[in-house]
């Protein structure tokens, strides 16, 4: 009999048969200290049977993880994975492409950027003046360069 509340801590080291033993042992305490309940026993068996549900609940989440986790090592290799041991996201996520397939090119595409490969040019502006974090340009002959700004420092950066 078990009185006192099992540790998480404890159930980590013990192998599959000693947990079913614990548990069908956790359970038949339960049946009993629930019979006396209806018999009429006292207030102290209410809490009794608390720390016991609590206890299955642990033995019962210890066996899940280590089997979940020998499942993990059984399936690391393999092609498909169980649904349940899949990562969750969402399902727009799991629906959307594949990095590998988002890359790929259709023989089209493969033409058409060697063909027509992206343009490489610069802009000649002058800076018409600088407001209240604001650029304005204008083109001109002042200098070729990329221009960007500091919202907050509102320091003019190229």
């Amino acid at each position: 009999m078990f009185t006192t509340k099992i540790k998480a801590g404890q159930l980590w080291g013990k192998n599959k048969d000693d947990l079913k033993k614990q548990l069908v042992d956790l359970k038949q305490e339960l049946a009993q200290l629930r019979t006396q309940k209806v018999a009429g026993g006292a207030n102290s068996k209410l809490t009794k049977i608390h720390d016991l549900r609590k206890s299955i609940a642990r033995v019962l989440t210890v066996t899940n993880a280590t089997q979940r986790s020998q499942l993990r090592l059984f399936y690391k290799n393999k092609k498909y994975l169980p649904l349940d041991l899949r990562p969750k996201k969402t399902r727009a996520m799991r629906r959307r492409l594949s990095k590998h397939e988002a890359s790929i090119l259709s023989d089209k595409q493969k033409k058409r950027q060697m063909h027509f490969p992206q343009r490489k040019y610069a802009v000649k502006v002058r800076l018409l003046w600088f407001f209240e974090g604001w650029i304005c340009w204008y083109p001109g002959e002042v200098g070729v360069g990329v221009w960007s700004m500091a919202l907050t420092s509102r320091q003019l950066i190229y």
